[in-house]
């Protein structure tokens, strides 16, 4: 199994994939968590994508691509994947689409976290306040939630068309969300 976990930011799309991973045996493939890792580790590399993440803006789909490519080459034996953050442009869909063909495989779940802008600001307000995330500051979060909007929402439709997306509250609890998800996966759209 291949899911996308879809959604704007702080939609949960990150607790839900941890808890995925407790459960199930698939790999979490987080361009959040790599970009981060990439940033902290002061390569050059890293310090090219901190200074693009601190800004608020998105890391170009080649860098991004690479990313993933070298993740799913270190995985190959994974049972499934669980893409999050990914993909967020057409281009990158298309990219892993063409990396998944590759081994055989294709994306089985799209699970859109539905979220509300305001709620969203809340969480994504209280995590900066916990955790200093750069990229989770107020400011930051605008320009990620109109990247979203303008660039990430319109795969929704590409997918849709598929019949792979689920639509979930994202909103209600963690433990109604992680049901809900479980449920999805249990029972796909095109098994239905």
């Amino acid at each position: 199994m291949n899911l996308i976990l879809f959604g704007p930011p702080g939609a949960g799309k990150g607790t839900q994939a941890k808890r995925l991973v407790d459960g199930r045996s698939y790999v979490q493939l987080s361009t959040g968590d790599m970009l981060r890792a990439a940033k902290a580790s002061g390569s050059e590399l890293g310090k090219r994508v901190a200074a693009i993440m601190d800004a608020g803006t998105l890391v170009s789909d080649a860098i991004v691509i690479e990313l993933i490519e070298d993740a799913i080459a270190r995985h190959s034996g994974a049972p499934g994947f669980i893409f999050d953050g990914f993909p967020r442009t057409l281009a990158q869909a298309e990219a892993l689409d063409s990396m998944l063909a590759a081994r055989g495989e294709a994306i089985d779940l799209v699970i859109s976290l539905e979220a509300d802008k305001e709620a969203v600001l809340t969480r994504i307000v209280k995590r900066f306040a916990e955790s200093g995330r750069a990229d989770d500051n107020p400011e930051s979060f605008k320009v990620r939630y109109a990247q979203y909007e303008r660039d990430t929402l319109p795969l929704l439709p590409v997918y849709g068309a598929q019949g792979k997306v689920v639509a979930i509250d994202g909103m209600a609890s963690m433990d109604a969300v992680s049901a809900a998800v479980s449920t999805a996966i249990d029972s796909p759209p095109r098994s239905r």
